[in-house]
């Protein structure tokens, strides 16, 4: 069976304060897109698709010549798609905001990859580093996973996954008998030097121990027309508001209080770790040159 790796890697990275996705920050060079494509392909994927802005398509189709050659699991060659997130595939009754530049969401952006994914998929954002072992243990779920009403995602701790340089959102779960009973995409949570996370929107304590969604969800096919049905009900109540945005965890959440998803929750023995701001730079750098050390990757990423 093959397996697709859906990258979503059309976002600005604003926060940050330049093009994150980019950003060389392996030992030599590496970016952690490249983390992800070397981890998904030992994890047995066979297919890399990636979602991006056209103007983004030279310099992606550069860094995706380490995929040139390289066998999937099926013995033949790597896949590779590009496909736009752009005003194109917006449908014809809602009128684009005028000056509105900016996407609308992670549900808008794998709904783009609709006619390029035809197999079980891991969706995941090009920013992350989620551990190699949520590869594998994904790549497991996918395979076994029903074709209808299903999926997965791999959570992590919210104590891992939080800033000391700012806010962040997260998707917080809730997790009962193995499933996901809900998700709450939750913006401006801060974490502070003592260790404590607070929302600062609702002004409450958050437990650090917390299960998060980081955007690492698996999906079967059939899930192209939920998210078709579902973005279309969100920009008729968009309006004119030009931040306006349909988030994957607000999707899977509504179609598990519709009943219309059952999704289960991994576990995975790695650890997620980001750059949300310029300043998480030098411990994600730290981070991947212990993992080279360690033997986990080796010296040179696409040279193994």
């Amino acid at each position: 069976m093959k397996l697709s790796l859906v990258i979503m890697a059309a976002g600005l990275g604003s926060r940050y304060g330049g093009n994150k996705q980019v950003d060389g920050i392996g030992p030599h060079g590496e970016i952690l897109m490249d983390y992800a494509i070397y981890d998904a392909l030992r994890a047995g994927f066979g297919k890399v698709v990636f979602i991006i802005k056209p103007e983004m398509r030279e310099m992606m189709e550069r860094r995706c010549a380490c995929l040139t050659g390289r066998t999937g699991p099926d013995g033949g060659p790597v896949e590779v798609r590009h496909v736009y997130q752009d005003f194109s595939s917006i449908p014809g009754f809602y009128k684009i905001p005028e000056g509105r530049t900016r996407p609308f969401g992670t549900v808008h952006a794998l709904l783009c990859a609709a006619r390029a994914v035809e197999e079980p998929c891991c969706v995941i954002n090009a920013d992350d580093f989620y551990g190699p072992d949520a590869y594998r243990t994904m790549a497991q779920a996918l395979r076994s996973l029903p074709e209808a009403g299903h999926a997965a995602m791999v959570g992590y701790l919210l104590k891992n996954t939080a800033s000391l340089h700012g806010t962040v959102t997260r998707g917080l779960c809730v997790r009962r008998e193995g499933f996901l009973d809900s998700v709450q995409e939750t913006r401006n949570i801060q974490l502070y030097p003592d260790g404590t996370l607070r929302d600062l929107g609702n002004d409450r304590l958050l437990d650090p121990d917390a299960l998060v969604s980081m955007n690492f969800w698996g999906f079967m096919p059939s899930i192209f027309p939920v998210l078709r049905r579902d973005f279309e009900e969100f920009l008729r109540s968009a309006g004119d508001d030009p931040r306006a945005e349909r988030l994957l965890p607000e999707m899977v959440d509504d179609q598990i209080r519709r009943g219309g998803l059952k999704v289960s929750v991994l576990s995975s023995a790695g650890q997620w770790f980001g750059m949300t701001y310029r300043e998480d730079r030098e411990a994600v750098a730290r981070a991947l040159r212990e993992l080279h050390e360690s033997g986990e990757y080796p010296e040179r990423l696409w040279e193994a």
